[in-house]
């Protein structure tokens, strides 16, 4: 038996922001950040909601890669308002960071291990509308949520996987990502790229999933370079806001591969910002994995329109393409470029690649790796 599970209201487009004004209920709980708070998004979200009869509050602390301290703060003033809505408005870190708060206002007892574990029914206290600010994560259709763990050394980010914390309501209107700086399109942009070539390699993938996922790879090649060359753009802006949005769907289903994994630790150890870890590392797992789903990438090629003469120059000619889009959207190709010192990077190697094998995305990864292999893919992307 296979499943498709998306939240039940996909709401997208330009305008998409005002079926908030159609949301029942009493309270309303917005988790953001301040970047998204000081360029107002914040205010039209309230307005949409107060308009519908809801009273308001908003949390605007979160952090990029949220941390299980921030996620704990914010739980206490949401047991304190008891919103019968809670609103994740931002890119994935808001809206992570709204997962795990709802958990834990749900149930206030649970471990941090017991949440990244089996989470218990929800909605007995409250609902969720997920709200995308960047055409990036797809966090807004996807059962994930990624935490981090700052209180341990080096930091580890570990997932909440279920459906359970699927949102009931997901909103992507491209207007709230026209104003992303050129290099949050960029790196946002890539991070699209990854989920949905990852979702299409995925050994959990099913045939939904991989026409989802070849769709948005080939809207991201078309429309991220526009989007970043020029933000004003409208519709490289639509497209890359509906690609993540698909991509998302996708990979909620399918799941995703070593990427994430090798990712996560460069975000949480690094601060490399997620988008940008993904793009880092693609390229090294996609040769890595080559030799396990060469057809695959060679449908990928097929659908880009890039010319090759066998299985494996397919693939190397979609690595190429892959590097020149980074060098298009000025994003770094290795490691050390991202401003990561040699020495560090070598003395935390070990548990690096042991966090990176350890994270729940290996799982699904089509070709099954080792420590070595996470150590080598570190070392090949770090450059020299």
């Amino acid at each position: 038996m296979k499943a498709f599970r998306v939240p039940k209201d996909i709401v997208f487009g330009w305008g998409a922001l005002e079926y908030l004004k159609q949301v029942k209920g009493e309270k309303a709980f917005i988790v953001t950040d301040k970047v998204i708070e000081s360029l107002g998004f914040v205010d039209k979200v309230k307005g949409y909601l107060e308009e519908a009869g809801l009273q308001t509050m908003v949390f605007s602390e979160t952090e990029p890669d949220p941390s299980r301290d921030t996620v704990e703060k914010g739980t206490v003033l949401m047991r304190e308002f008891k919103p019968d809505w809670i609103v994740g408005l931002g890119g994935g870190s808001s809206i992570d960071a709204a997962k795990g708060m709802w958990v834990l206002y749900e149930y206030p007892d649970l471990t941090w291990d017991e949440v990244f574990g089996i989470v218990p029914p929800l909605r007995n206290k409250a609902r969720f509308i997920a709200i995308a600010t960047t055409s990036g994560t797809g966090s807004e259709v996807t059962c994930a949520s990624v935490i981090t763990n700052r209180n341990v050394e080096p930091h580890v980010k570990n997932v909440i996987a279920s459906t359970e914390i699927s949102a009931d309501i997901a909103i992507t209107d491209p207007e709230l990502a026209s104003q992303m700086p050129p290099k949050v399109t960029a790196g946002t942009g890539m991070d699209v790229l990854t989920h949905a070539i990852e979702s299409y390699t995925s050994i959990a993938a099913t045939e939904i999933d991989k026409a989802i996922a070849l769709r948005a790879i080939q809207m991201v090649f078309r429309s991220l370079p526009k989007a970043y060359a020029d933000g004003r753009n409208q519709q490289a802006r639509e497209d890359m806001h509906t690609a993540s949005l698909m991509a998302g769907m996708a990979f909620t289903n399918s799941f995703l591969g070593i990427v994430h994994s090798l990712a996560h630790q460069l975000g949480s150890q690094y601060g490399i910002p997620h988008g940008a870890a993904n793009s880092l590392m693609l390229p090294y797992v996609i040769k890595f994995n080559a030799i396990a789903v060469a057809e695959s990438y060679v449908e990928i090629a097929d659908a880009l329109n890039i010319k090759y003469e066998d299985n494996r120059d397919a693939v190397e000619k979609l690595v190429e393409a892959i590097f020149q889009l980074q060098k298009d959207v000025g994003l770094p190709q290795v490691i050390k470029d991202a401003g990561v010192d040699e020495n560090t990077f070598f003395e935390r190697l070990d548990a690096t690649a042991q966090n990176a094998l350890n994270d729940i995305c290996t799982y699904c990864n089509p070709r099954v790796p080792n420590v070595a292999d996470m150590k080598q893919l570190y070392i090949q992307a770090f450059g020299k």
